[in-house]
């Protein structure tokens, strides 16, 4: 069983659908000359999130019989992706969908008909040039990482052959600009706040410097400014795509299914022609679009207002899911847990965190009316973190907590305040700000010393806690109000906010000994 037997002739379903394959119900090769002529989406960033996301909605689309284009990747980076997990496989790829229940879903993807590099040392940027010029294209798109969107003076006084993504959008635009000004949308799909924004940024960075260099006419940067010719609408994504996993391999190789060779690049990207990922997703579009868009909603994306979707946004971030990877993240470190699945099987962290989210940030939360609060949590604490094809470590999350802290607490005790609500009823959540002075100590419960994780201020709020010492009694706790006065870290100075004592008190409890802190977690999930 290969992928490139899927385009032969004398390709044979059976064999692959008796073993639980889901096969595209769409003609590849008319998809592909379609595209060809009339291209409507390129994306750039090759990576297993495109696959696993973006291309596998499209591909459900195309099943659907009511579409009939593909998606042109273009890989701005690591062009050993192109070489090594799209051209050898004919662009198909094999997307696993990983059941919390530990068992899996195979489906191919068929929906990418051209993979290309995009750069200027390849032939391929001249078709990525006359795709820019065709009418037809209506979005081009993103998974970069949010790294991908920046730039430099270096890249800046490049002129019109930059090294850089968006410096490398901005020049195919203005091909499109010169081809007759013909209208487009740009669309991250990157998980990061107001993403359309970053984009835009990066665009206006090179576009307005080569204005000022005589490179192009100012009437380019005022293509890009008419919002009837070019928008960069927000988008929520949100779908957890690990590195291949091992088991997975394993059970693909008992199938019969040979294309699941792992493959490492030069840059050390981690992919294969397969893609495992989390069977839960979200994509929540700012429907804003000047030439038509592809019918994604067919596959499951939600298009909407840039209201609703900064709405979205904000329920996950402060609400449903990353306060809840923090607060597990900080004591699971310091009670030894290695995996955040494991966490999970932990009847006090898992109150812990159902609490945070249903009892103490749910009040708090605007309804956006296209997600639903309550499910997203459910979702999440019942699918996606007990899920144990995720190896996600609470290590791995705790990195820069200093900087996720002020978002993912700090916004909920301001709405609050606010709305007048009764402070009485946050527990939990200062509990989690006590944990973190604990957690900053590097000792586990057991005593036993551990690596905080790397964050930018983990040194200077260390030294801030240096005083206090793990089972000593009767010592001074007054160190504590530098901490938790400090605005940068958590979004308000906690003493004006009327919890700062509330926190002090737990921290003492945290401190007094080995098991203190399964001891004060388990007092106070149970008492709430």
């Amino acid at each position: 069983m290969k992928l490139n037997d899927i385009l032969s002739g004398q390709f044979n379903a059976a064999p692959w659908e008796a073993k639980g394959y889901e096969l595209p119900k769409f003609d590849i090769a008319k998809v592909r000359e379609k595209t060809a002529k009339e291209p409507t989406w390129v994306h750039f960033g090759g990576g297993n999130i495109f696959r696993a996301f973006p291309a596998a909605i499209l591909n459900d689309a195309l099943n659907t019989g009511k579409y009939d284009r593909g998606v042109i990747v273009a890989e701005t980076f690591d062009f050993e992706v192109i070489d090594k997990a799209y051209a050898p496989y004919n662009n198909l790829s094999l997307l696993v969908s990983l059941q919390s229940s530990g068992t899996i879903e195979k489906k191919v993807i068929a929906s990418v008909t051209e993979a290309l590099k995009a750069d200027y040392q390849f032939n391929d940027w001249n078709r990525l040039v006359e795709i820019f010029k065709t009418p037809s294209l209506q979005m081009i798109s993103f998974t970069i990482t949010e790294k991908g969107y920046s730039y430099n003076e270096a890249d800046l006084q490049r002129g019109l052959t930059p090294v850089f993504a968006m410096g490398k959008v901005a020049a195919l635009l203005y091909e499109r600009f010169k081809a007759g000004e013909v209208p487009l949308t740009v669309q991250s799909m990157d998980n990061c706040s107001h993403n359309g924004d970053k984009v835009k940024a990066g665009v206006f960075a090179y576009a307005e410097r080569w204005v000022s260099d005589g490179l192009v006419p100012a009437s380019f940067v005022d293509y890009l400014k008419d919002e009837k010719k070019i928008t960069f609408p927000w988008s929520m994504i949100d779908k957890i795509t690990p590195r291949p996993h091992e088991k997975v391999k394993e059970l693909l190789a008992a199938d019969g299914f040979e294309d699941n060779n792992y493959i490492e690049t030069e840059k050390h990207t981690f992919t294969a022609p397969f893609v495992n990922a989390e069977e839960v997703q979200y994509l929540v579009i700012e429907d804003n679009y000047t030439n038509g868009r592809p019918p994604l909603h067919l596959g499951g994306a939600l298009y909407t207002t840039r209201n609703t979707v900064d709405q979205v946004e904000t329920m996950k971030v402060t609400t449903c899911l990353n306060p809840l990877h923090t607060a597990m993240s900080i004591y699971g470190c310091m009670l030894g847990y290695t995996l955040i699945s494991a966490e999970m099987a932990d009847e006090d962290l898992r109150s812990f965190i159902q609490k945070i989210g249903y009892m103490e940030a749910m009040p708090v939360v605007t309804d956006p009316g296209v997600l639903n609060p309550y499910e997203f949590i459910g979702a999440v604490i019942n699918r996606r973190l007990p899920n144990p094809f995720m190896p996600d470590a609470p290590q791995r999350i705790a990195m820069d907590t200093s900087q996720k802290l002020p978002i993912r607490f700090g916004e909920t005790i301001k709405k609050y305040i606010a709305r007048g609500l009764d402070m009485s009823n946050l527990i939990l959540i200062p509990l989690t700000l006590a944990g973190y002075a604990r957690y900053l100590k590097g000792v586990k419960d057991d005593g036993t010393s551990f690596e905080p994780s790397p964050d930018p201020l983990l040194s200077e709020l260390q030294a801030i806690v240096a005083p206090l010492e793990i089972g000593k009694q009767d010592q001074d706790y007054s160190c504590l109000r530098q901490l938790y006065s400090r605005k940068d870290v958590f979004g308000l100075d906690l003493y004006e906010a009327g919890l700062g004592e509330q926190i002090e008190g737990m921290v003492r409890e945290l401190f007094a000994g080995n098991g203190a802190v399964r001891k004060t977690l388990h007092k106070y999930v149970t008492a709430r």
